[in-house]
């Protein structure tokens, strides 16, 4: 975990959505694009080519999940946004969690959670319930709503939208900061002689 002391911290973004214009999505790419230069997002592709998750696979893991195992541990923090879908999360968010139970180096992974619809709270908290379940580690100040449903913006609207830039971007620097703080924590001390 050097990049972050190196100045870079690199960011997986999830969405949980399938759909070519989903909002969900198109505010992780705003996300990115809005990102200081020492914060590197990448959005994962491929979510619905993802087996449904299966244990028995675990022994010979398909070349999707191989990929996200890959693509989690080269991650510094995640960044997850997902629409509701009858009071929960939707499938594809679940699957990709799924595939990660008992992948070791998701545990502790910082993970801010962007809630596009403040009336999805169903879905938030089911998120949030499933993140904990799996011992991530939930940036609460990074963990922010914002009311996008209806709002019929696009990607490049909510990058020029001032209350849109802004909650990404706070939401940004305290998934930095603590991402940060984690790494220091983890790092040994030596005596000074």
């Amino acid at each position: 975990m050097v990049s972050v002391s190196l100045g870079v911290m690199r960011v997986l973004a999830i969405s949980g959505s399938l759909r070519a214009s989903s909002i969900n999505s198109a505010l992780l790419r705003a996300a990115a694009r809005l990102a200081p230069p020492e914060v590197q997002i990448s959005l994962l592709c491929g979510a619905g080519e993802l087996p449904l998750f299966n244990p028995d696979l675990e022994l010979l893991l398909p070349s999707a999940v191989v990929a996200l195992h890959a693509r989690i541990l080269a991650a510094d923090a995640l960044l997850i946004a997902s629409p509701e879908y009858a009071h929960g999360v939707t499938g594809t968010v679940k699957n990709i969690l799924d595939w990660l139970v008992s992948f070791e180096p998701f545990v502790y992974k910082p993970v801010a959670v962007l809630n596009a619809s403040p009336r999805a709270h169903h879905a938030d908290s089911a998120l949030r319930e499933t993140l904990k379940a799996m011992s991530a580690v939930i940036v609460e100040a990074a963990s922010v709503s914002i009311p996008l449903l209806g709002a019929s913006l696009t990607e490049n609207d909510m990058v020029e939208s001032q209350l849109v830039s802004h909650a990404i971007s706070a939401s940004l620097s305290a998934l930095y900061q603590a991402v940060v703080l984690q790494q220091s924590e983890q790092s040994p001390t030596f005596p000074v002689a």
